[in-house]
């Protein structure tokens, strides 16, 4: 298991630099015009869930490792690191030249009340789940980080690879600005920020990772995504993140412009709460599973652009739907099993989705609620800002919530928050038994790749089966670009970091 990773952020930069080269023209040093529908939350990259505040963040933030266009993990503030064989302890080295936007150098004291203060509880941090089996940090130098685990956690090096678990200030913990100023170490410094308005970031000059080719962002925040297809066409702004299907067909066709498409790791899916009513029954989870047809949402909502997917969307690990339960729609099953529950009239209740994230949520819930209408759930539409969605959310507050849920790599990573005993968001899922918490646990430790795919192709079909959600569809991050536009490269995890490689070559 003894690995010594290596990779220069440095090089992977210079890479980028002279493919852009070739590519033709010098690239100019302006403020990159970008827009997007749908603004952050919040500033604090250790409790965000929202896809628009982590998109935003992870602009001026850091974590340790990122994962690239490959999912591969590659270097961010730590440029190596090696596990020992049992997997049990992981050092990195970070980056000698690594400061923060405030010049001070990230250090490994940084690093370690980073993480003090996601495991600190009252932080709300959002994937403190996946760091509680850390029992200590040692810093024996300035760049050197020793995290010891309370046991073989394979997929840890994975867990590190998110915004969530950022590299903050000491300075700024202690302050107690974290969330209201951003010092950060990435490639964009802070400069303003107009909730659902502007933003604008500056180019961080001194930025470890390479030379910023543009000055900065100037952000833009247009709810409404043909106007933000209009201001691409009228040159008003050079680059914007697309979130609808059908904006993003309608770009190639513009002159000038170019998109950009690639599959994402994040899931579409239908959360029930069992905590609630006749949630709490199998039968009739079960049933809801068998009367949604997943196709028709995906196609009503998404245009087809997609696939249907189960709890594991990561290639390596997901089970043939074929083997997972009641992956084709079948209505007489469904009836079945809500009489054998004693719903056979059916019930009312309530599924809460966000304006504007994803821009299909109010699509996915119409046919919902069409397709479960046909075994007696009479479904009344909540829509909700997404700040208020979130908050719900958060406190386990609906009786169905329609939700885009973030994806990585590695199973663990993904879902220990939700479905262990201990997970930090298991008051979002509402569910846990033992056999979800023991195939978690073993699929924490097993080191053998064969192996884990078994234990959590175990996982997948079990989750499925009880039915705590209804997983839907996987789709696409799209982002339209003017010609002149080049550098950036997409991610499964639909990031926009690589702004921070990006040029105008006007």
């Amino acid at each position: 298991m003894s690995k010594m990773i290596t990779k220069s952020l440095r090089a992977m930069g210079l890479a980028v630099a002279l493919s852009t080269t070739a590519l033709g023209g010098a690239a100019m040093a302006e403020s990159l015009k970008v827009a997007w529908s749908q603004d952050a939350t919040g500033l604090d990259p250790h409790k965000q869930t929202a896809f628009s505040s982590i998109r935003f963040l992870e602009l001026m933030y850091e974590p340790l490792v990122r994962l690239d266009k490959d999912a591969e993990i590659v270097p961010a503030l730590a440029n190596s690191w090696e596990f020992n064989e049992e997997a049990t302890v992981l050092a990195m080295k970070l980056d000698e030249d690594a400061k923060f936007h405030d010049g001070s150098a990230v250090t490994s004291a940084d690093v370690k009340v980073s993480f003090e203060r996601i495991l600190d509880e009252e932080t709300g941090a959002a994937t403190r789940a996946n760091f509680t089996a850390i029992t200590s940090i040692d810093t024996p130098d300035d760049v050197t980080v020793v995290f010891n685990l309370d046991g073989p956690n394979v997929p840890f090096l994975t867990a590190l690879a998110s915004i969530n678990a950022a590299i903050v200030s000491a300075a700024a913990i202690d302050a107690g600005t974290i969330g209201t100023e951003v010092i950060g170490s990435g490639p964009f410094k802070y400069e303003s920020w107009t909730p659902n308005s502007n933003a604008k970031l500056i180019a961080n000059e001194n930025w470890h990772g390479g030379d910023v080719a543009i000055e900065g962002l100037d952000i833009s925040v247009l709810p409404d995504e043909t106007a933000i297809l209009a201001a691409l066409r009228s040159k008003q702004v050079d680059f914007a993140l697309i979130n609808d299907p059908f904006v993003a067909t309608l770009i190639p066709q513009a002159s000038g412009l170019k998109l950009a498409k690639a599959p994402v790791l994040s899931f579409h899916v239908l959360q029930l709460n069992p905590s609630r009513g006749p949630l709490t029954e199998l039968k009739v989870r079960q049933a809801i599973s068998c009367a949604v047809d997943r196709q028709d949402v995906l196609d009503t909502a998404l245009l087809g652009e997609g696939a249907v997917t189960g709890p594991l969307t990561m290639a390596a690990y997901a089970t043939p739907l074929d083997q997972l339960f009641c992956y084709q729609q079948d209505l007489d099953k469904a009836k079945k099993l809500m009489a054998e529950a004693g719903y056979a009239d059916g019930f009312d209740m309530t599924i809460m989705a966000a304006t504007g994230e994803p821009p299909t949520a109010a699509s996915e819930a119409q046919v919902l609620q069409s397709q479960l209408s046909e075994i007696g759930i009479n479904l009344a539409i909540e829509m909700k800002e997404l700040n208020v969605y979130v908050d719900h959310w958060l406190k386990g507050n609906f009786d169905m919530a329609v939700a885009l849920n973030g994806g990585r790599p590695d199973p663990y990573t993904m879902y220990n928050r939700y479905w262990t005993k201990d997970g930090n968001l298991q008051h979002v899922a509402n569910y846990i038994d033992g056999d979800l918490d023991n195939l978690m646990t073993l699929g924490r430790e097993e080191t053998d790749p064969a192996k884990r795919k078994e234990i959590f192709q175990s996982f997948e079909k079990h989750l499925a089966e009880v039915s705590p959600w209804v997983w839907l569809y996987t789709g696409y991050s799209y982002v339209g670009a003017q010609d002149y536009v080049d550098g950036f490269v997409p991610t499964p995890t639909g990031s926009l970091f690589g702004l921070a490689k990006a040029s105008l070559n006007k």
